[in-house]
């Protein structure tokens, strides 16, 4: 429910840690403060809990926690218990035809109750001065069963195994943010095509690219040996010959291959010379019964394995399927770590049911198909898991046949020995490199040294492969990018340490006795982190050694891009680089400007931009998204407080600028609540207005010959008017007039000039808050009955 993240509060000391610029990463390991916010902010979880406590509790004193069982802090499933509240399960009812074939049962979400708890605490009844008590429901699958189960058998909440994903959590977010933002400055800062817009680093995610960097080494070192294999083959009148395996397998020296080739052909020409029936001679037949024994329970790390070697699902994609079917009753809890299932299961309950239908129910088939074949395919394979476990273990017989042709041994298994010799030859092949790394083999050696838990493993493989570490090649083969291969070979030319995975699995250790009471939370937090800042500190004096293998493989930033805008400082031509991340750079100043992603820019008219005399650029999205100018270095360097790094000129506060939000802006967002609607002046003669936070795209006034925002203001509304000047012979207003002054949201002569739409575009804009005059409320400001199409249509969307 809660992340944490550095400390992002605009006034007071720590403001300043959210600008890369003006902070020294090193000191994120110890002086900037961390808070934790909601993940998913809209859904507003913790209000939510609060006003479920504080209107049902009835001055209650208790409080059960109920959370999915799992090793982490979850951030997609939570809730509070309050007395006397009945349970609301998300699960479809198929007339007992459906039961939900369980992963395994678990340990408690440590982090997930403790988020419950920190939310609802405040609020609890602090009268009659008696002490509060809270309690633990644990429970694995979301049937009714376990759940009453769970409720009947609270427990006290372990503060330890809270403290523990806590530790984790701040580790990973103060080292990683430190050494992220060091390497991605200075190496965006001199090449100009690394294919990444972060050049991040983690202390699980850097050790899991260095096992797939490791096995790319490995294959291009590789020098192929040859070797000798003599190969017999054996046939029965028309069928197909039958290659027998030869004991000793293959021999390094050809000679000594063709000597045993000689003597088994010296036997073979025997037998003819002296008339005996060629065949060959069967040492044994031995036939022995064998057994396979059935899986263990389904713990995560198994199915994430099986679902990327054979069913070819990704593991992020597969544990979002996962949980998917979990909060829709069909699965029980995914993150889990134990191969054992809870003494209380019903297995046979669970199994009987599953014997009622081949397909697990019509309707699942169904909900499955409606969102992708594979939520089918993964249910599938864990129910038929299921299956397996409580059946008996597979048994076969198995024969093989050893005999001898002359004074070789060859032998087969499984198949009826067929004769007489057909061909007796020697081959000459070469060993091969092992092949790249798939994803389920990486996947075994995170859990093997200990890199991530169970929850996190697909996130740091997701990572790798979004940062364009790493590709997934056929048969989810991960094969190392050369900007990954290089970042790998570079920390292991500065500190190895880095890359290693021992390090990692030391730390895990330390936190697992925090789970256990064995160590102090406080005292492995601290010394953690000081260990890692001197290896951050030693980092960035080795840079250097790490630079020389960057400048082998990537271009400088001064010969990539081509000429776009003057600079306001030494007034020549930036250059503008469109690799991501898109930039800007001058190479007189040695200086780069970042730039909004997934979008165009081109420049801007020549104009300028009163403050700094940097020429402005215009992102675009397409021509049916949204547009909007900027200034190169106010979007890097915020000119004003209320101001954030990324924004553009659509939400500049400046006061009299023609760009920004106090000359262009019209009214507050008929959708979102924090958006201002922007005139686009570009935009004739389709013209049109946009948001400076959502994609909502308000067309007006097609055809008109010139649109501008008016300085007075709607009485009704408070949005700023907007005059327009159509052409004579094209205008759409009464009696032929041209020109008219009013507000889009109230006035009636605009009523039928207005459209909204959503833009097409995969960029969203950061924001400042709207500026200046009050512009902005808009509908959502006016205490009038909506009575034009524009506040219909926000009427509609609030």
């Amino acid at each position: 429910m809660l992340s944490a993240r550095i400390h992002r509060q605009l006034p007071g000391p720590n403001w300043k840690y959210n600008n890369w610029d003006k902070v020294d990463p090193a000191e994120l390991f110890s002086k900037a403060l961390t808070e934790k916010k909601e993940a998913n902010p809209k859904l507003n979880m913790v209000k939510f809990l609060q006003s479920c406590w504080a209107s049902r509790s009835r001055g209650c004193r208790s409080c059960p926690s109920a959370t999915a069982a799992g090793a982490e802090a979850l951030s997609w499933f939570t809730t509070a218990w309050m007395p006397g509240q009945e349970l609301a399960l998300r699960r479809r009812e198929l007339g007992g035809r459906l039961s939900p074939p369980p992963l395994t049962d678990v340990a408690a979400a440590p982090g997930c109750h403790r988020r419950v708890l920190d939310a609802i605490e405040p609020v609890m009844s602090k009268g009659n001065g008696r002490e509060r008590s809270v309690y633990r429901a644990k429970f694995s699958s979301i049937t009714d069963t376990d759940i009453w189960n769970a409720m009947n058998c609270l427990g006290e909440p372990n503060r330890n195994e809270a403290l523990s994903v806590d530790a984790r959590q701040e580790l990973d977010l103060r080292i990683g943010c430190a050494f992220t933002r060091f390497q991605t400055k200075y190496f965006q800062g001199k090449y100009g095509n690394l294919d990444s817009s972060l050049i991040s680093f983690g202390p699980c995610q850097t050790p899991t690219l260095g096992f797939c960097v490791e096995r790319h080494d490995k294959i291009q070192s590789f020098k192929p040996e040859t070797y000798w294999v003599l190969q017999a083959k054996v046939f029965k009148g028309k069928d197909s010959p039958l290659t027998l395996d030869w004991n000793r397998v293959r021999v390094f020296d050809k000679d000594v291959g063709q000597m045993f080739v000689n003597l088994t052909k010296t036997f073979w020409e025997a037998q003819k010379m002296y008339l005996i029936p060629l065949s060959i001679q069967v040492e044994s037949v031995s036939k022995k019964e064998k057994a396979k024994q059935r899986p263990q329970a389904l713990n995560t790390v198994e199915m994430l394995r099986v679902a990327s070697s054979a069913l070819g699902m990704g593991p992020q994609h597969t544990m979002q399927i996962a949980e998917r079917l979990y909060t829709q009753g069909y699965i029980s809890y995914p993150r889990t770590e134990t191969t054992h299932y809870p003494e209380n299961f019903n297995l046979k309950g669970t199994l009987e049911q599953q014997t009622n239908n081949p397909f697990w129910a019509e309707e699942f088939f169904l909900f499955c198909y409606s969102t992708g074949s594979e939520g089918w395919r993964l249910y599938d394979y864990i129910t038929r898991h299921f299956i397996a476990t409580v059946s008996q273990d597979c048994k076969y017989l198995q024969t093989t046949i050893d005999f001898n042709i002359g004074t070789e041994a060859f032998s087969c298994s499984g198949k009826t020995l067929i004769s007489p010799v057909d061909e007796i030859k020697l081959l000459e092949k070469q060993t091969s490199p092992p092949d790249y790394l798939t994803e389920a083999e990486l996947i075994t050696l995170m859990e093997k040294h200990g890199i991530g838990t169970d929850a996190s493993i697909p996130v740091h493989i997701n990572n790798i492969c979004q940062r364009n570490y790493v590709t997934v090649e056929n048969g989810r083969k991960l094969k190392p990018t050369n900007l990954g291969i290089v970042l790998v070979h570079g920390y292991y030319k500065t500190d190895a340490e880095l890359v290693l995975p021992t390090i990692r699995s030391a730390v895990e250790k330390q936190l697992t006795l925090i789970s256990l009471g064995k160590a102090n939370y406080q005292q492995v937090l601290q010394h953690t982190l000081d260990i890692f800042k001197r290896k951050f500190h030693y980092f960035v004096d080795s840079i250097p050694s790490m630079d020389e293998l960057m400048e082998v493989s990537f271009s400088p930033i001064a010969a990539t891009g081509k000429p776009l805008s003057r600079c306001g400082k030494c007034h020549r031509f930036m250059k503008y680089i469109q690799a991501k991340p898109s930039r800007l750079h001058c190479s007189h100043c040695d200086e780069t400007y970042s730039l909004p992603q997934n979008g165009a820019i081109k420049l801007y008219k020549e104009l300028r931009c009163p403050l700094d005399d940097f020429e402005l650029v215009l992102w675009t999205s397409g021509a049916r998204g949204k547009s909007y100018p900027l200034c190169p270095y106010c979007f890097s360097n915020p000119p004003f407080r209320d101001m954030k790094k990324g924004m553009g000129c659509n939400e500049c506060t400046h006061p009299s600028c023609q760009h920004s939000l106090n000359s262009l802006g019209i009214g507050q967002c008929v959708e979102c609540d924090s958006g201002v609607l922007v005139l686009d002046p570009i935009s004739g003669p389709k013209w049109r207005m946009a948001c400076n936070k959502c994609n909502v795209v308000v067309h007006f006034f097609e055809h008109a010959h010139r649109v501008q925002v008016a300085q007075e203001s709607c009485d009704a509304c408070d949005a700023s008017l907007v005059a327009v000047d159509f052409n004579k012979t094209r205008t759409p207003l009464p009696a032929g007039e041209t020109q008219h002054t009013g507000c889009v949201f109230c006035d009636l002569v605009f009523q039928d000039l207005v459209e909204l739409k959503h833009a097409t575009m995969r960029h969203r804009g950061g924001g400042a808050r709207r500026g200046g005059r009050g512009r902005g409320r808009g509908r959502r400001g006016n205490p009038k009955k909506p009575k034009d199409k524009m506040a219909a249509l926000a009427a509609y969307f609030v």
